[in-house]
């Protein structure tokens, strides 16, 4: 069996000698494409909460400490020129450190590949880990899974983001704000 840039590079050739039949047949061969059935992806935010516990807040990806969601979207509260937020994280009007810092659920093994939908196979990852990641397999990016951390040792600053907003119950305004302190006062 040859390898993928071997394949590629013979099935290349075949095309110059002006036989894309075997080309096809190298390719079919060598390096098939496999047509995956993807299946939904289907987690509340109950469930993504209690994995970034499970995960002690921890990138799965880095092992880089990331934030509770609710936190940023405070500092963004009281300092929206310095810690800029918008709904959608459009990069030139949001603060990177959403992009950085705020944990979200990836499957580690991508659904559309195949991947399970279920807590086996999800990782507390960043959202720019997770958008680098897309549906690619940890092995095609060269990439390790971490060890998940320990909430008792560091929850996501999730203890500081309870008591800022008991310190100013108005922040409960922000229905953002207001999920996120639900899930963390649920899951203390």
């Amino acid at each position: 069996m040859m390898t993928k840039i071997q394949a590629i590079e013979l099935s290349a050739e075949k095309i110059l000698q002006g036989n894309i039949t075997e080309a096809q047949t190298v390719m079919d061969t060598e390096y098939p494409f496999q047509k995956k059935t993807a299946q939904g992806r289907k987690y509340t935010d109950k469930e993504k909460m209690e994995q970034f516990v499970r995960d002690g807040f921890i990138d799965r990806y880095s092992g880089q400490k990331l934030v509770n969601p609710g936190l940023l979207k405070v500092l963004s509260h009281y300092m929206p020129e310095t810690v800029p937020y918008h709904a959608h994280w459009k990069m030139e009007s949001c603060h990177n450190a959403y992009w950085e810092f705020v944990p979200t659920v990836d499957h580690i093994y991508p659904v559309a590949l195949g991947g399970t939908d279920s807590s086996e196979n999800w990782a507390t990852t960043s959202m720019l880990h997770n958008s680098i990641k897309s549906n690619w397999t940890l092995a095609q990016l060269n990439w390790k899974l971490h060890d998940a951390g320990n909430y008792n040792e560091y929850d996501g600053l999730t203890e500081i983001f309870i008591k800022l907003v008991r310190s100013d119950e108005a922040l409960l305004k922000d229905a953002y704000i207001k999920k996120w302190y639900r899930l963390s006062v649920a899951n203390k």
